[in-house]
């Protein structure tokens, strides 16, 4: 991947979602919920952002949960990623 996000940004990918419920209803796309569950992708450098130091909490490979309607979404190489800031970020899934 050549996404190299600034400051304390971080590109995440989202994990897809049930097809089917946990009852075996088979789910057609429009009745999915949007996953809030994602993939980190790449992981900005952190440093000084609006005056305050940021230590970047995340790296490339974990599993985390972000905020539901948080960054921006972009198409690079035919896949969908999000950027966003690493404080829309809620938790790391272990």
């Amino acid at each position: 991947m050549n996404i190299k996000p600034l400051g304390d940004r971080v590109v995440i990918k989202k994990v897809e979602a049930e097809e089917t419920t946990k009852s075996g209803i088979v789910l057609p796309g429009s009745a999915k919920e949007q996953p809030q569950l994602a993939e980190v992708m790449a992981v900005g450098p952190g440093g000084i952002v609006d005056g305050k130091e940021v230590k970047m909490e995340v790296k490339v490979g974990d599993k985390v949960i972000f905020s539901k309607y948080a960054g921006t979404e972009v198409k690079f190489d035919g896949e969908e990623y999000t950027v966003l800031r690493q404080n829309d970020i809620l938790a790391i899934v272990e």
